[in-house]
């Protein structure tokens, strides 16, 4: 995906923390300047992956404050001298709880972080010249958000949905039918040509999962695609 240079945003993953979790460099192609999303740790690597780009990093975005995502964020806050933006103000107890979260797990010390701007289904965030859009997933946690730019359908999407399969529900707070909810009314519109980063694994895209992922495709929902496309093209029209 980083070899694309048409593109006006271009993307490489970090695998971080005994979890290959997807730490993401998402950077503007016209400024260089960027955004790292959920540095969960091995800060080490996300700054060899900044330097090998020669990207200018001017913020932290978090989808949600699972130890695997967050618990890097305020060291590498005070590393690069940035701030961190998200999750949705639904899991200020994860966040707080982080230190918590890396003494379970046996991780290398994490700690809470104070964002400074919690964000909100429909919010915007800058990356350099470039505009992404937030949707507000709740289900795998009750603040989860991911991020997406319609320009280049590419969205990063934390756990709410993998290849082939989708986050779990049984953690705290979590709700499965909140997440079933979620990816059919915030992903699925976006397209089905949107490009997503997941949690872990590799990339897919929605169309792709609306065929084949056997939770949520839309054979396993009971969706019939060509009944609710008929539908809205008649709400459109007035037909």
């Amino acid at each position: 995906m980083n070899d694309e240079k048409q593109l006006s945003v271009h993307a490489f993953v970090v695998p971080v923390t005994p979890f290959q979790q997807n730490c993401s460099i998402i950077w503007c192609t016209e400024t260089k300047k960027g955004a790292v999303i959920d540095p969960g740790g091995d800060i080490e690597e996300i700054l060899n992956a900044i330097k090998k780009y020669e990207i200018s990093i001017e913020k932290i975005l978090i989808t949600h404050a699972h130890l695997d995502h967050a618990g890097a964020t305020a060291e590498l806050s005070r590393t690069l001298d940035v701030h961190i933006e998200g999750p949705h103000k639904d899991d200020l107890f994860l966040i707080e709880s982080l230190e918590e979260q890396g003494k379970k797990y046996n991780f290398s010390p994490a700690e809470s972080f104070e964002t400074s701007r919690f964000l909100e289904g429909g919010d915007e965030v800058k990356i350099g010249n470039q505009t992404f859009g937030v949707r507000h997933c709740p289900g795998h946690t009750p603040g989860h958000i991911i991020f997406f730019h319609e320009e280049t359908k590419l969205a990063a999407v934390g756990d709410v949905l993998f290849q082939g399969s989708i986050g779990r529900s049984d953690l705290p707070r979590g709700n499965h039918q909140q997440l079933i909810d979620s990816i059919v009314n915030e992903l699925w519109p976006l397209g089905d040509e949107m490009r997503f980063i997941p949690g872990h694994g590799p990339m897919s895209t929605f169309g792709n999962e609306r065929l084949t992922n056997p939770y949520v495709s839309d054979f396993a929902l009971g969706i019939d695609r060509e009944v609710n496309e008929a539908l809205k093209k008649q709400e459109e029209t007035g037909e």
